[in-house]
């Protein structure tokens, strides 16, 4: 076999088997939930086995293990294609040889890029959003100087409402 060869059927593996393994988990729960149960009965009915018998699902037996670990294989895959996407694995994606997007991705979002430090607030309200919410100059949430102007004490995070 050629090396060109060898290293297509490579590239096809690594681009195809996420979605490869969402099309078998599917097939596997269309064969085990219809189309055997269906199969099931009908030979049943053909040979006359009386009583009928239910059909017992396979991927049910030992609890279902074959469902949580195809979810567990499928979710993992899911985040790490979204991380390979936000990483800029995938035309460009949102990597850092892309747009600036130190203002966020958009008008009026709220998106902020991981390294960046400002959110983009068109049409997000006339309030300036800082990073600090405040009410009446009281220290905002998680703020380690919040005293009780009365005794000294320190009190409890500061409530703060979201400008309308």
């Amino acid at each position: 076999m050629s090396q060109a060869h060898e290293i297509k059927q490579e590239d096809w593996m690594a681009k195809r088997w996420r979605p490869a393994m969402g099309w078998l988990y599917m097939a596997v729960c269309a064969f085990d939930f219809i189309i055997a149960p269906i199969l099931w009965s009908v030979t049943q009915a053909y040979y006359h086995i009386v009583p009928f018998v239910q059909w017992q699902p396979l991927t049910l037996q030992g609890a279902g293990l074959f469902h949580l670990a195809m979810g567990a294989v499928l979710g993992i895959a899911a985040y790490g294609r979204t991380q390979e996407k936000m990483a800029g694995a995938n035309n460009g994606g949102l990597g850092n040889n892309g747009p600036d997007l130190s203002q966020g991705f958009g008008t009026g979002t709220t998106y902020v890029t991981p390294n960046a430090t400002t959110v983009n607030n068109i049409n997000q309200g006339s309030g300036v959003n800082n990073g600090s919410p405040t009410m009446g100059g009281t220290p905002s949430f998680g703020s380690p100087n919040a005293t009780s102007p009365t005794t000294g004490k320190p009190t409890g995070p500061a409530l703060s409402f979201p400008v309308i």
